[in-house]
Order: structure tokens, then C-alpha cells, then sequence
């Protein structure tokens, strides 16, 4: 039986969904709810911070990135053994790839419109009282296939600020409901850094937070009302049995620690459910990939704030360098990538030599933002598969490409690319025999005859 769900959304980016939904979801586990969480978008730190608040995985759900059974399979996978699932978004509800009106572009709406869950929007009243209202109204007749069901409101300044949008909203929304008045508080605040939130794993007092958070909230919002606006989704309920990217190997080994931690749980339940086997490792521990995998992943994390701890780890070098001589399938992914280089130049200028199983040096002395959906065509076979396999991921990184050795020692491109509107872009990442890698995140494969 699907389960209810809503949406968390809000105008604007920075109007506070994050820790409002951590919140929120901690508030509803302490009540004893088994919640369960979704992340709009190629997210990968807000996940994490879901998973410490709830204590389930969180599952990314993209329209634009997915195809719509795919949506429907980790639909489904959210309503096993939960009650209720809350779905935080991203940017405004509206927001996504600059595509012609009507065409998924990987928005919020999108989402709500594909999964039937309805909005709950959290407006940052900073700075405005009535204007609210009219900003609301405009939210609400947008897009009629995307029903907002009530509203939060942020970062009220005092009762009388409260008493001037509750006036407005009663005079044109009257039918509305107005679930919450949350006040300026440190405990709805988290520290940042240049790809997001700092990852979930390096907060010490995280769970002291989530506390002060769910109090917040509890103490602020009206909960059984908003729970109450939750609707279950009409997609069908089977869990999809191929995985959305195919298993690298029988027995993948996956590196995870702080360096490595960008990794959709969904990826993982997926090679599992087509029969792979998966062990993890830690780079920064010094930890080489069990020497039986046929496949080794590294994914993205931040291996640039790491980059002396990772040139000192001669075991993981040498299992890398090893696993390669063998034959294993290895696959990285934007941090992964630059790792399997030769050399890392951290913010500081310092060059860090690396695994040198591709030809390709990157740096952070001089960073530049490289940000956006990709439809990325395999250019030749190789651990995803067969060549002319299309896939579907984002890239987002600040990292410089100093030298990338194409044709050196047999070197090649992995990717032709597009953008989200099917703009032609430059040709991505490197593959040497079973190594390949690049900066693209991988969500989804394409569907192909």
C-alpha cells in the first residue's frame, strides 16, 4: 500500500527547507513515525543529514535526471516499511534547467506533479509582513498540477510581525492552512562550505542539533495538521529490478570515508537487487580494496581537503594501482576522478601525487564553478557497458583540469556530452582499458532498443 507523502518547498533557495525538514523530521521520529525522506535534485549532503535525523535512508528523486519508472520504483521503496514520507526540495518550487515551459526541467513542481504528493510551502518572511500574502497567491495558481496545501512560515521577527501576515493571509487566503511560526533561531542553521552543508559525518554534536531543531519545530508548527495534508502517491508500487546504473563487477568494491562520501543509497540498493556484491574501504584509513573485487568505485567527496592524507595512503594506492594490474573494473566519479590522476593541487597550492592510472592533473589553487544536468553517451565499451549507452547525471565542482593526457599511453574520452536542453558540450572524463572516470554524477541510464 503507498504510503502518504508531501512535499517541502519554498520560493526561494536559502529560505531555510533544509533544517526545517531535518527538523521536521526529527520531531516526527521522536513521536515514534517511521518517516521516511527524499531529496529533490542530484543532492548529495542533505541526504546524509535526512538519514541522521530520521534513521532511514534518503533517496534522491530527479525528473529530470530519472526516468519517470525509476521515480516510481524508489517511490515505491520509500513506502516500504515507513508510514509517512516527507520529500524536501530544492531551490524555489519552480526552479530547475532552462527548458521550454511543460518540459520537465528537474524542479520541485516537477517532482509533486510526478508523484501526487502535495506542497507544503516554507516561505523566509525577512525583510516583508503583508507582501506575503501576494507573493503566496501567486505560488498557489502557478501550476495547477502542483498543489500547495498549506504554508510554514520562517523566520518571524516578533508577535506583531506575525499579527501582520496572519491579517494578510486571512484577507485574500482565508481557506488556506497556516501550519507554523518559526522564529529566528541558531538551532535552524547549519555551517556551509563551497559544495553545500558540511557533510552530516563531520558534525560532532549533529544529533544534540537535530534535538534543538525538532524542539524548535514541535514547539512552532502545528504537526498533526501538516501530517494530515499527506497524500499517497498513484504510481504504481513495484521496486524496479534492474539497477539505474549497471553493476560495475560481481564484488564492487566502494570507497567511503569523508573523502568519499558522495554516494546515492539508491545506487547501492540497485547493484545489490541485480545481484552484486558490495564491500566498503577507507582511502583515508589507508584501507586498499579487498584483493578478490572485480570492481572498485570511488565516488565523489572532497578528496581536495584531504589531499596529503590521501598521497601518504601507499596501501590504497598500491590496491588501486594493483586492482588495475588485474583487470578489475574502476569506475570514479568527480572526486574519484581526480584521485585516479596523477597529482591533486589543494586551495593552498600544494600538489599531492595520487593513484596515476589516468593522465590528469587538477587543481583548487584557482577554482572555477562547473555546475549543471549532463546527457552523457558512453564514446567507447567499458565498465557502464557497451558504447553508445546514454546516461543521464550533473556536474558540480570547482576543481581546474590542468593537463588531461588524451590519446597518452592509450588514454580516451569516456563521454560525448549534452546539456540538460541538448546543447553540445566538450567530450568528458578519460578512460584507460577497464579504468574510466569524469566529473559527472550519475543518476539514471537512458531506456534503449
Amino acid at each position: 500500500m503507498a504510503k502518504p507523502g508531501l512535499v517541502i518547498a519554498a520560493p526561494s533557495s536559502g529560505s531555510g527547507k533544509t533544517v526545517f525538514t531535518l527538523g521536521l523530521l526529527r520531531a516526527l521520529a521522536r513521536r515514534g513515525v517511521a518517516v521516511a525522506s527524499a531529496k529533490v535534485g542530484p543532492d548529495y549532503i542533505d541526504p546524509a543529514f535526512h538519514a541522521a535525523a530520521s534513521g532511514r535512508p534518503c533517496l534522491n528523486l530527479d525528473a529530470w535526471a530519472m526516468r519517470p519508472r525509476t521515480i516510481a520504483s524508489l517511490t515505491a521503496e520509500l513506502s516500504q516499511e515507513s508510514s509517512l514520507i516527507v520529500c524536501e526540495g530544492v531551490m524555489g518550487l519552480f526552479d530547475g534547467a532552462d527548458l521550454p515551459p511543460g518540459d520537465p526541467c528537474g524542479s520541485t513542481a516537477d517532482v509533486a506533479a510526478t508523484t501526487g504528493w502535495p506542497v507544503v510551502l516554507l516561505v523566509d518572511v525577512r525583510g516583508q509582513a503583508a507582501s506575503v500574502a501576494a507573493l503566496i497567491h501567486g505560488f498557489l495558481r502557478h501550476r495547477q498540477d502542483v498543489p500547495v496545501a498549506g504554508v510554514v512560515f520562517n523566520r518571524v521577527n516578533s508577535p506583531a510581525h506575525r499579527s501582520m501576515i496572519e491579517r494578510a493571509c486571512a484577507a485574500s487566503l482565508p481557506s488556506l492552512p497556516l501550519l507554523g511560526w518559526l522564529p529566528r533561531e541558531s538551532a535552524l542553521s547549519l555551517p556551509e562550505r563551497h559544495l553545500g552543508l558540511v557533510q552530516a559525518r563531520e558534525h560532532a554534536a549533529l544529533d544534540a542539533q537535530l534535538d534543538e531543531a525538532a524542539a524548535v519545530i514541535e514547539s512552532n508548527l502545528d504537526m498533526d495538521r501538516l501530517v494530515a495534508l499527506a497524500r499517497p502517491s498513484p504510481l504504481p508500487l513495484e521496486t524496479e529490478k534492474s539497477s539505474q546504473i549497471p553493476p560495475l563487477g560481481q564484488r564492487i568494491a566502494v570507497a567511503r570515508d569523508d573523502a568519499f562520501a558522495f554516494i546515492y543509497p539508491s545506487l547501492l540498493s540497485g547493484w545489490r537487487r541485480a545481484g552484486a556484491e558490495l564491500s566498503f574501504f577507507s582511502p583515508l584509513a589507508d584501507q586498499a580494496p579487498p584483493a578478490d573485487a572485480d570492481a572498485v568505485y570511488l565516488p565523489g567527496g572532497y578528496p581536495e581537503l584531504h589531499g596529503g592524507a590521501l598521497a601518504a595512503a601507499s596501501d590504497f594506492l598500491a590496491g588501486l594501482r594493483q586492482a588495475a594490474g588485474r583487470g578489475a573494473n574502476i569506475f570514479g566519479e568527480c572526486g574519484g576522478y581526480m584521485t585516479l590522476g596523477e597529482s591533486l593541487e589543494d586551495a593552498d597550492g600544494n600538489r599531492h601525487m595520487l593513484a596515476g592510472l589516468l593522465p590528469l592533473s587538477t587543481s583548487f589553487a584557482k577554482r572555477r564553478l562547473h555546475l549543471g544536468y549532463r546527457r552523457a553517451t558512453l564514446l567507447a565499451d567499458g565498465p557502464l557497458g557497451r558504447k553508445g549507452r546514454i546516461f543521464r547525471g550533473h556536474e558540480f565542482h570547482y576543481a581546474v583540469v590542468m593537463a588531461e593526457g588524451q590519446g597518452e599511453n592509450g588514454a580516451r574520452r569516456l563521454f560525448s556530452l549534452t546539456d540538460a536542453a541538448g546543447r553540445p558540450l566538450a567530450e568528458a572524463g578519460l578512460a584507460m582499458g577497464a579504468v574510466a572516470a569524469s566529473f559527472i554524477h550519475l543518476l539514471d541510464r537512458e531506456d534503449q532498443e
